[in-house]
């Protein structure tokens, strides 16, 4: 629970400012429940926390990795505390797509919510280059062919503006590479801001500025749990 290194825990053991359920311990090897007894450090209760949900508003020049020795990525942008839980990125937004993203540290929840099978339905605004007619929402809804043969599955296009820059929304249930970028590539237009704001039962919290993130609310997580389980 980021009380230290192991070497700097081991020294506050040694210096008897650890106590379990009022008792000092001194050997760093004991086990303990975590749901049961009461540890302190220096008097401090340490609540145990597992897992960790929060939801970042990417911006663009970031990009969806753990680490990387050239660019500066998602978890750069965390606090030391919510670092120290090791979280991932559920997903990938291109290093230029910009808005929601949800990192963990839950296996099993990523897992649920990347899984072809689940078609979990992930909505995006875009500017495009070009007229966005209801020819390409009739295409959409179709399935276009990319630029390496595959079809993509049915998408909801929803057109917000229309002209030689356009405005649009758009749900797609899969998530391969460049996708939405590609579909529009698919249809002679071209994609020149992109941004997620749904994911699944999760919604962009409009008040997070591009960089900032936030724990997600009870009510969040327990939906988006809900949604997984349910299927």
């Amino acid at each position: 629970m980021n009380f230290g290194s192991r070497k700097e825990v081991k020294k506050l053991l040694k210096n008897g400012l650890v106590n379990v359920n009022g008792e000092p311990l001194k050997n760093g090897k004991t086990h303990v429940d975590p749901d049961k007894d009461v540890i302190t450090v220096a008097g401090e209760v340490v609540e145990y926390v597992k897992h960790i949900y929060l939801m970042m508003n990417k911006p663009d020049g970031v990009i969806s990795a753990t680490e990387d020795h050239v660019h500066k990525t998602v978890i750069d942008l965390l606090d030391v505390e919510d670092a120290g839980f090791e979280p991932f990125p559920v997903g990938r937004l291109d290093k230029d797509t910009e808005g929601l993203l949800l990192l963990t540290n839950d296996g099993q929840l990523s897992h649920e919510l990347l899984s072809p099978k689940k078609h979990v339905p992930k909505m995006y605004y875009a500017k495009i280059d070009g007229e966005v007619t209801q020819d390409d929402q009739i295409a959409f809804r179709k399935g276009v062919t990319l630029d390496d043969g595959y079809k993509t599955k049915p998408a909801d296009l929803n057109i917000l503006k229309s002209g030689t820059q356009s405005e649009i929304e758009l749900v797609i249930t899969e998530g391969k590479f460049h996708q939405v970028k590609r579909m529009f590539e698919a249809v002679g237009k071209k994609v020149t801001y992109l941004k997620r704001m749904e994911m699944g039962s999760l919604k962009l919290d409009p008040s997070l500025a591009p960089g900032e993130y936030r724990p997600l609310t009870e009510d969040e997580l327990e939906r988006l749990q809900d949604r997984q389980q349910n299927e």
